[in-house]
């Protein structure tokens, strides 16, 4: 086993994580499998207690720590922390977030900073804090964790597709930026998993009666899918790792058959829209009648 110079001796081959929001869903499920697979964990959650089952599989390779992403003290402490125990994060997997819907008008301020912080500022923030190491090393892997709905749009998503949008957006700029140090980045597209995102973590704004017959049937029908979204998050946790661990990782990995459907539909759509509109804007250019 090789030192690391810290707590704990690293066993040769074997990856550091680094999981936020791990204290149920995808994150958790991402979280088993990694624990499974054999590497090291932190694993992290503003509250803890969700994650004592996860220590307890195996205390030499799983560290528990609170997070949260929106407070930078709590984000520097927490790296320090996995810093001191393990030597180095290998992976992190930036989870944390949630979802808030309702038609863009119905959504206060306050409700669209609080989404943007945590889903898009939160994200930076950790991954900010965790690209010294990286760098240092000349080695990582950024896992950002976005949705179907950060490719495809939708009536009612205004502030989480925001979110999602500028996360992807963001993280593929990253990834050029990153690349030639060694540093990898990959943003994976969840479809309908088994989680509470369409329960506990859900937040809708304040109903307005003119979006009401646009929003309402597809809030009924959401919230009816919760408990039996076809996507099993520890299942979502291996395509993870295989594809963490491939010889070339993807810049984006949609998760599950429904997420691969709606994105094709919806980028064909695009390719459509753009031939389509092509004749009313490519004659831009400057000409002699102009100047």
């Amino acid at each position: 086993m090789a030192s690391n110079g810290n707590n704990v001796h690293l066993s040769p081959g074997r990856r550091v994580w680094f999981i936020t929001g791990s204290s149920s869903g995808l994150g958790k499920g991402i979280a088993n499998a990694v624990i499974d697979h054999g590497d090291y964990i932190v694993a992290t959650a503003r509250d803890v207690a969700p994650l004592a089952d996860l220590a307890a599989l195996d205390r030499d390779r799983v560290q528990v720590l609170a997070l949260d992403v929106t407070d930078a003290k709590s984000i520097a402490a927490a790296v320090e922390e996995a810093r001191l125990r393990f030597g180095r994060i290998d992976i992190l997997v930036n989870n944390a977030g949630y979802g808030l819907l309702g038609a863009f008008e119905e959504l206060t301020d306050h409700e669209l900073r609080q989404q943007l912080e945590t889903n898009l500022f939160g994200t930076m923030a950790v991954t900010r804090a965790v690209l010294p190491m990286m760098r240092s090393r000349r080695s990582g892997h950024i896992v950002q964790i976005s949705s179907v709905n950060g490719v495809v749009p939708g009536a009612g998503g205004s502030a989480y597709v925001g979110s999602k949008f500028a996360l992807e957006g963001m993280s593929e700029a990253l990834a050029a930026e990153v690349r030639h140090l060694g540093i990898r980045v990959t943003i994976v597209e969840p479809g309908p998993f088994r989680t509470d995102f369409s329960g506990r973590s859900l937040r809708w704004a304040e109903p307005m009666d003119d979006y009401s017959a646009l929003i309402s049937p597809a809030r009924l029908a959401f919230e009816a899918s919760h408990g039996s979204q076809p996507g099993d998050p520890y299942r979502a946790g291996q395509s993870l790792i295989r594809a963490v661990e491939h010889h070339d990782p993807p810049l984006r990995l949609p998760l599950g058959p429904e997420a691969f459907a709606s994105i094709r539909d919806y980028l064909r759509g695009r390719l459509d829209e753009l031939d389509a509109t092509e004749p009313l804007g490519v004659d831009t250019t400057f000409s002699r009648s102009t100047q």
